[in-house]
């Protein structure tokens, strides 16, 4: 027993030695020029050095201090100096404490100044130019004297020969010998070459490109004219004229020309006739036989019998937008309107991911991103990600359940997980990204940017594969959105007041709705069945109109308080099914594992059997991410110590008590049967019929099966 005492004293008192150990180990930084330093460690004020009161635990502030006997500095060593040999950068006791760091602190120069014996900075400028500016001379000590025909590579270095200067090698250590000091100002460089011009595009004499339509069209286009000289030639002849397909030459320039199936585009290029698109009748499947177009619907829609619409099935849609005043929600067609979620951020950007019923949202211009829900009673907004940028735009990717976003002030595309315990940039570099959007059953990710060269571009999920869609003829694309059943992107155009569509290969482009008065400065966009719904922050109105041609014109709600973002709801914007896993282009039989902690973020597909639950159902998505871990290592340590010594200490006292005050017998368990994993990463074998009958001590279980 007196030895079980003992090591009851003996542990709590390694614990104690080893967490103050530990942390005596680093000592405390002293602020120079503030601070003092003991003898012990410990800071103190400098205001309270050589004060008449010790201060430090073992009174070191007050040694070498002056007095009266001394009339002067009295030096650690018992000598006496002038007080004004104090801290003069001048050691004058013989133990040099008159000039201690720790009494004096750390003088600090710039890099570009010279640190004088008297404690005085000075440009290096003046460092042996003949003139004491230290007051000391030491700006002047140790300096080279090079004759007239040398070059002086720096204090204290060598002299340099004259026919070593300027001849484009570093002789100083420094490379002073070849600076604009030395040397004069550097020569401009040439002058950049003129850029490139497109094969579709005329280059003029000065360089300036122009469109090879221009050419020869009776109008000096180019400003020395030369797009109008030599016109009695066949342009056809250079580069096809830069027609992608067919070049017709004329008695007066040429013109480009498409087969039959297809046609011109931008004044050269040719791409194929699509006949459903070129109609534009058809909602969603659109089949062409023998010169007939015949219009079906997809899964989960139903065709009109009057208007031949695909409507989707079940309850209507709701359209969820945000404004000044809160998060409200109004019916597609414009009967109900309600009021979801009051105190909110602000206005901005939303998505949704509608398996759960939940909105997304972020405050125009701020970087933090916010979660509520839409069933129930008003809630309150759920803080997701905390950021220091400005969210322009969010997309839900509802297979593998990650959340997309573009940070203008950043120029980028990020991803994270909608639970928001992990996030990263995806996407970096861009020019102001406005909004993006996410399409996973193809795998494709979609972001606009309204910089100096507005364009559309996709990616695949993992942000790899990029590719420009629409580069010409938009100015401020400010929305996106995805029409999934015919496989479409719309986008609003500020500047442009129009809300146009491409397919997602960046071909069959059409203007929709162009400038109507509700278009000055659209900021939500969604499209839903047969119609596109925006949001209009001068008129202050929710409106839509005809996705095909504008046509039915509706203000479904007006004299909304700064109106930001909106989001339609309804189960099949957000179907199930195989969906492509990242960039590989490969649908997965089993489960896609999303690994954002990589190089570059990693979608893999998982074996079968693994990420299947207890029911044998498979999770259509599995996330891999690390915990958070301590950010200093020493306290990381020290924790994991005391809590193995902790438990140590609880084993020996539990034996202890049982050897003391329980009687020697065998302990029998009662039996019990192990049962299968209940965690849906691990997969255990079956089990038999029989049980385990577990018997043994606290300490040792020994497993006997029959």
């Amino acid at each position: 027993m007196g030895h079980l005492g003992g090591l009851f004293l003996l542990i709590p008192l390694l614990v104690s030695h080893n967490i103050w150990g530990a942390a005596g180990h680093s000592l405390p930084a002293c602020r120079d020029q503030l601070e003092f330093r003991c003898s012990g460690g410990r800071c103190v004020s400098r205001l309270r050095v050589c004060d008449g009161r010790p201060d430090c635990d073992d009174g070191s502030d007050e040694l070498g201090c002056p007095d009266a006997a001394c009339r002067g500095f009295r030096c650690q060593d018992g000598g006496c100096v002038s007080g004004s040999s104090l801290c003069d950068g001048v050691p004058d006791c013989l133990d040099g404490s008159d000039e201690a760091q720790g009494r004096c602190g750390v003088l600090r120069c710039k890099k570009d100044e010279f640190v004088c014996r008297s404690r005085r900075c000075v440009s290096l400028r003046f460092r042996c130019d003949g003139a004491d500016d230290c007051g000391d001379g030491s700006d002047e000590a140790s300096c080279q004297n090079c004759t007239a025909g040398s070059f002086l590579c720096g204090p204290s270095a060598a002299c340099l020969p004259r026919d070593k200067l300027c001849d484009g090698r570093r002789d100083c250590p420094d490379g002073r010998d070849e600076g604009g000091d030395a040397c004069g100002p550097a020569p401009a460089p040439p002058p950049a070459p003129p850029p490139a011009c497109a094969a579709a595009e005329f280059r003029c004499g000065d360089g300036q490109c122009v469109p090879q339509a221009w050419r020869c069209d009776r109008a000096a286009d180019c400003s020395d004219g030369s797009d109008e000289e030599d016109c009695d030639q066949n342009e056809c002849l250079v580069n096809n004229g830069g027609c992608s397909h067919l070049c017709v030459d004329q008695p007066l320039g040429f013109l480009c020309d498409c087969p039959g199936n297809m046609r011109l585009v931008g004044d050269s290029r040719c791409e194929e006739i699509d006949r459903c698109l070129e109609s534009d009748v058809c909602d969603q499947l659109c089949v062409h036989i023998n010169g007939s177009l015949t219009c079906e619907c997809h899964r989960g829609y139903q065709m009109s019998p009057t208007t031949r619409e695909c409507k989707a099935k079940g309850d209507l849609a709701q359209l969820v937008f945000s404004s000044s005043e809160g998060m409200r929600w109004i019916s597609i067609t414009g009967a109900e309107y309600r009021e979801l979620a009051t105190r909110l951020p602000g206005p901005g950007p939303m998505a949704a991911f509608a398996p759960n019923r939940t909105l997304y949202f972020a405050q125009k211009g701020q970087g933090s991103i916010f979660r509520v829900s839409m069933d129930g009673k008003p809630q309150e907004p759920v803080l997701v990600l905390k950021g220091q940028g400005s969210v322009t735009g969010l997309a839900v990717d509802w297979i593998h359940q990650l959340l997309y976003w573009t940070d203008m002030k950043d120029g980028s595309v990020n991803v994270g997980l909608l639970g928001g315990s992990a996030q990263r940039p995806l996407i970096r570099g861009l020019d102001k990204p406005t909004a993006v959007a996410v399409e996973p059953l193809l795998g494709l990710l979609f972001w606009a940017e309204s910089g100096s060269s507005p364009k559309i571009e996709r990616a695949s999920l993992d942000g790899q594969d990029r590719m420009a869609l629409v580069t010409s003829s938009i100015r401020n694309p400010v929305a996106i959105s995805l029409d999934m059943p015919r496989q479409l992107l719309y986008w609003a155009d500020q500047e442009k007041r129009t809300i146009s569509r491409v397919s997602l290969e960046g071909r069959h482009r059409k203007a929709v709705v162009e400038s109507n008065g509700y278009l000055d400065r659209p900021f939500g966009l969604a499209v839903f069945e047969g119609f596109v719904y925006w949001s209009e922050e001068v008129t202050r109105s929710v409106c839509r109109a005809d996705k095909h041609s504008g046509s039915h014109f509706q203000v479904l709600l007006n004299n909304v308080a700064s109106p930001g973002g909106l989001v339609l709801l309804h189960p099949v914007l957000q179907p199930n099914g195989p969906a492509v896993c990242g960039g590989s282009g490969t649908v997965c039989q089993h489960n896609c594992i999303v690994d954002l902690l990589s190089e570059t973020p990693q979608f893999t597909c998982s074996s079968p059997g693994a990420g299947q639950n207890s029911d044998g159902e498979i999770p259509s998505n599995a996330h891999t991410v690390s915990a958070s871990a301590l950010h200093d290592p020493a306290f990381a340590g020290i924790l994991s110590l005391t809590v193995f010594l902790s438990v140590l200490l609880v084993g020996v006292a539990l034996w202890w008590w049982r050897e003391e005050f329980m009687p020697s017998r065998t302990l029998t368990l009662q039996s019990f049967s192990l049962k299968e994993s209940q965690d849906p990463l691990i997969q255990g074998p079956p089990m038999g019929p029989h049980t385990c009958s577990v018997k043994g001590t606290l300490l040792k279980l020994d497993l006997d099966c029959e």
